[in-house]
């Protein structure tokens, strides 16, 4: 089917998008984009965000598929929960030529949520950044945008924890006292947002408050604090962790057994080795996952002649 007959169907409303026919539209040439774009655009609301959404879905399953120019473009759509969903479909693209659409949106979008998650989005580039990965000038571009937003103080309070969690990979005493700004706020989001941070902070300090955290009645602390805790690595977590394994939670559990293999001590891959008899099956198969990705860190050539 040519590109032209597949676009007339995908325009017509009557008919269901086809989820594994959108593979008809990745790596489009520059005229067969265009040539999209301009059918895109006169397609209902609905009807752009279902592919849109389908598009996003495909590209996390499917490594043979790249919709990224279509998401590019999609930064412009009228509706905002396009330009949302678009900047999420980025999520894997470490481009460094998306940085200065994403602080624009950042800085200049008319929706808190789309906003929200291009602040979101700049945190990949502040990784890379944290592992020498990108231009310094980029680097400071990245951070200068984010930590605008964080002290503005007429943002919405969701783009403000996101631009937190994305700038927290910046080993700074600024971004240190962010982190503790936010924690001791009154706000429950905003703490539960500084205990993410905490975690991609990668610093040891913060451990004595999420191990304290690890034990908070609700839930999502619990999790967040786990999670965090996997991403610092420290042993001395592991005992806290452990007990997390019989949270009440299932999420709970789940972050507990994943920052256990995150840390990948032998009293964590014991306390592991335990939940491969545990009576929910899901608990067992994400437990052998997690195992096995521990022993192939530890031996990443198992096979040898």
């Amino acid at each position: 089917m040519s590109l032209e007959s597949y676009l007339a169907e995908l325009s017509d409303e009557s008919k269901p998008v086809v989820f594994k026919r959108l593979a008809n539209l990745s790596m489009l040439s520059t005229e067969n984009l265009m040539l999209f774009l301009g059918r895109f655009a006169n397609m209902e609301k609905a009807r752009r965000m279902e592919i849109i959404e389908k598009l996003v879905e495909m590209a996390e399953e499917k490594i043979d598929v790249n919709f990224n120019d279509i998401f590019i473009a999609c930064l412009q759509d009228p509706d905002s929960e396009v330009r949302a969903s678009a900047i999420e479909g980025l999520w894997e693209d470490e481009d460094r030529s998306i940085i200065d659409p994403l602080i624009a949106i950042l800085h200049r979008d008319n929706q808190e949520a789309v906003r929200a998650a291009a602040a979101t989005a700049l945190g990949r580039f502040a990784m890379l950044a944290e592992l020498g990965e990108m231009r310094q000038q980029d680097e400071e571009k990245v951070q200068k945008a984010l930590l605008t937003v964080i002290e503005n103080g007429k943002e919405g309070l969701e783009v403000r924890r996101r631009a937190i969690e994305s700038l927290a990979p910046f080993d700074l005493p600024k971004i240190t006292n962010i982190i503790r700004e936010a924690y001791n706020s009154n706000d429950y989001e905003m703490r539960a947002s500084a205990i993410y941070a905490m975690g991609m902070n990668c610093d040891p300090k913060w451990l004595d408050t999420l191990i304290g955290e690890l034990s908070n009645t609700d839930a999502e602390m619990r999790y967040e604090a786990a999670r965090a805790c996997g991403e610092i690595g420290e042993e001395r977590a592991v005992p806290h962790l452990v007990k997390l394994i019989h949270d009440p939670d299932a999420q709970v559990r789940l972050a507990a057994i994943a920052a256990l293999g995150r840390i990948g001590s032998s009293e964590a891959e014991e306390a592991l080795k335990a939940r491969l008899n545990d009576p929910d099956e899901y608990i067992r198969d994400i437990t052998e996952d997690v195992l096995d990705e521990l022993y192939l860190n530890k031996d990443p050539f198992p096979f040898r002649i």
